[in-house]
């Protein structure tokens, strides 16, 4: 397949990515405190295996593909039993891997089915000063006190038909906590007081578009981010069929685009006045058949698509991994394992090069290399620049799907059954 590149002319506006935490011990979302997938230390481990360079390894109860977060010296996890009937919380000890604290904090009688390669307990949680924030889709929502482990409060009324399983990670914005809910009818986004766990907005996606389609494509798994455009703060989240920025005040629908069918999962991008967005599966002969990565201009309004998309990019683009950008050039890896370095500006192809196994996780920029993780538990380090360069290769011989966490220059693995600190 062949990419499509449209010119790229920008007038003159003010554009960031919204900061979160910066403290170089924390790591509080999804791909980090940024959630931009790169890690705040100045070096990482280069070499390990199950048993070499590792400072702990302990046992996580039950299954889970959720990422782990950090805040000061506690580790925060969530797991659920295989049949979904029970749904954990961890703390652990980052010096030691002492479990601090472990809850039973939402059980289900009659859970949703889920798909095969997910788990009940996928979405990451979020954590700040004081309080964790845990999501378990449909079957739950809550805030913990990290300094007594008592629970401020629970949501257990938001609901949603995933189909596939609980996937989309929470995100803090200031005194909102942001829940994505996009299943089989109608899909919704909402604000939450990140407080009292009460609703600020809820934007549900537009009945006149969604109802239209058949419920299987209506569903999505993404984790959306916060960028400021010219002062105003919008939330991009790249749904089923369209991608929604919002004011993230108020939910106020700001623009739109139309890409493709349904289940987007990796996590939008933003670098250097551009949105990236991934599609979700495009369909031919009603079967996916691959995804597409856009670039968009973010200072519009209304329907932009045919005049903001600044280049799309269709080649071997994941679905479930979220590329990775630094220094203008973006490293993606195909959920079969080839990685495609292209130019962020242009979506012109640098270079591309097949990895060992099929991919999950998303890369990760950490001490100057980028760590990708099969999920077998491979991982191929490979230096960012204008060709292939392989550092080193681990093997950590588990299955692996969470994103991989650096923290004061060691690295905190999720496994299928185990949480690793290595050095």
């Amino acid at each position: 397949m062949k990419r499509k590149i449209t010119a790229t002319v920008f007038p003159i506006f003010l554009f960031c990515v919204v900061s979160f935490a910066q403290n170089p011990n924390s790591w509080t979302h999804f791909r980090g405190s940024n959630m931009d997938g790169h890690a705040q230390v100045t070096k990482a481990p280069l070499h390990w295996s199950d048993s070499t360079n590792v400072v702990w390894k302990v046992p996580v109860k039950g299954t889970g593909w959720s990422s782990p977060v950090v805040f000061g010296n506690q580790i925060w996890l969530t797991s659920a039993t295989e049949d979904g009937k029970e749904f954990y919380t961890f703390c652990f000890d980052l010096n030691s891997g002492k479990l601090l604290d472990e809850k039973i904090i939402f059980s289900c009688v009659e859970p949703q089915r889920i798909h095969s390669t997910n788990s009940y307990a996928t979405p990451t949680p979020c954590i700040e000063d004081g309080f964790v924030y845990v999501h378990y889709g449909t079957f739950g929502t809550a805030c913990i006190n990290t300094n007594n482990f008592d629970v401020v409060w629970k949501r257990e009324d938001l609901k949603c038909d995933h189909m596939q399983g609980p996937a989309s990670s929470p995100i803090i914005y200031k005194d909102k906590l942001i829940v994505h809910l996009e299943g089989t009818e109608d899909p919704y986004v909402v604000a939450l007081n990140k407080r009292t766990g009460e609703t600020i907005w809820k934007s549900v996606r537009p009945e006149k578009i969604y109802d239209t389609l058949e419920p299987v494509y209506r569903k999505s798994y993404q984790t959306p981010i916060v960028v400021n455009v010219n002062g105003r703060d919008l939330l991009i989240s790249n749904s089923s069929f369209m991608c929604f920025a919002h004011d993230i005040n108020t939910g106020e629908v700001i623009w739109t685009i139309e890409y493709g069918y349904d289940s987007t999962v990796s996590q939008p991008l933003f670098w250097n006045g551009l949105v990236f967005v991934n599609s979700g599966w495009i369909f031919l002969d009603n079967k996916p058949y691959f995804t597409r990565q856009y670039a968009v201009d973010p200072t519009g309004n209304g329907d932009v698509t045919e005049t903001h998309i600044k280049w799309m990019y269709e080649d071997e683009v994941p679905q479930i991994p979220t590329p990775v950008i630094i220094d203008g050039k973006m490293y993606m890896v195909h959920d079969r394992g080839m990685v495609t370095c292209l130019d962020a500006m242009t979506g012109e192809v640098i270079w591309k090069e097949k990895l060992r196994g099929n991919f999950n996780s998303s890369p990760v920029y950490a001490g100057g290399n980028i760590y990708f993780i099969n999920v077998k538990g491979f991982c191929s380090i490979v230096k960012p620049g204008d060709t292939f360069q392989k550092i080193a290769e681990n093997d950590i011989d588990e299955t692996v799907k969470a994103v991989p966490v650096f923290i004061q220059d060691k690295l905190l693995l999720r496994t299928e059954k185990n949480l690793y600190l290595i050095e």
